[in-house]
């Protein structure tokens, strides 16, 4: 009496069917990670150029300055001016990962009407600044901005502030100079931990061409630092944010939104109790 074929036959075909997965599965894990990988800059970055012959136009007095760099690349920085005559310092403002200067020239409001000076760099493809960008154009330049600020300014009445992607920006300048302090709106860990966030299965930190290690810079930030984030922090998430206060000193300070998101922190009453008190 022969054995029934029909078990092993079942036993093969869910094998195969099992392989068949396992292949799908690591195709669609490889595939994914190549576009994470080369479309990176695209997932984090969002630019809009503007033309050399652009117009500014906003509510408050400002003055545009454009560096050349070289024969092919501009550094385009704006300075949003208090209309008092009385300066009280300036505020090297590194905005966020979206547009241009138009879309975060608003914020320059809080710190004009306390009597500082706003200067607001656009990076490399944003607004009118042209060129490559890289992390170390993005240091390098943070450091002529504030170079520029130190001839007109007291080191110690300049504030380095950092608004999301522009956080690891500040920060990396913070360890290089002398200012009064170092405040971040909606900052990160670091770029390759928050790409962790949301893409766990991935060896982000090899895999993420920017790193921006904000948790690394704030270790060697002697002056006072102020961090603002909101529980409901869409972009950012808080617990990725609420990482940094294990390197804090306990000379800083951070400063918890409830249900705040990452674009309405300016629509909190704490929001700006706090920066006022700083800046007073």
């Amino acid at each position: 009496m022969s054995d029934n074929p029909q078990p092993i036959a079942h036993s093969k075909n869910r094998k195969r069917k099992i392989l068949r997965w396992i292949k799908i599965i690591v195709l669609i894990y490889f595939v994914v990670g190549f576009a994470l990988y080369y479309f990176q800059e695209k997932i984090l970055l969002h630019p809009q150029p503007l033309s050399a012959d652009y117009i500014y136009h906003f509510n408050v007095p400002f003055t545009e300055v454009n560096i050349p760099i070289n024969k092919n690349e501009n550094f385009n920085i704006v300075q949003f001016l208090p209309k008092d005559s009385l300066r009280k310092g300036v505020v090297l403002y590194f905005h966020g990962n979206m547009t241009n200067i138009n879309h975060y020239a608003a914020a320059a409001d809080n710190f004009t009407k306390l009597g500082y000076e706003v200067w607001m760099p656009d990076y490399p493809g944003f607004g009118k600044t042209t060129g490559e960008l890289t992390e170390k154009k993005l240091y390098d330049e943070a450091r002529l901005v504030y170079k520029l600020a130190a001839t007109k300014s007291k080191t110690g009445s300049i504030i380095i502030y950092g608004r999301s992607f522009g956080s690891g920006i500040a920060s990396e300048l913070a360890t290089m100079v002398d200012c009064r302090r170092l405040v971040l709106e909606t900052p990160y860990y670091s770029i390759p931990a928050l790409f962790s966030y949301y893409a766990p299965v991935y060896p982000t930190s090899f895999m993420s061409k920017f790193k921006l290690p904000v948790n690394e810079y704030l270790k060697d930030v002697i002056v006072p630092v102020t961090i603002f984030h909101g529980t409901d922090d869409e972009v950012i998430p808080y617990s990725v944010t609420e990482k940094l206060k294990a390197v804090l000193k306990p000379t800083d300070e951070f400063i918890t939104i409830k249900k705040g998101k990452h674009n309405n922190l300016n629509d909190f009453i704490l929001f700006h109790q706090k920066l006022d008190s700083l800046l007073r």
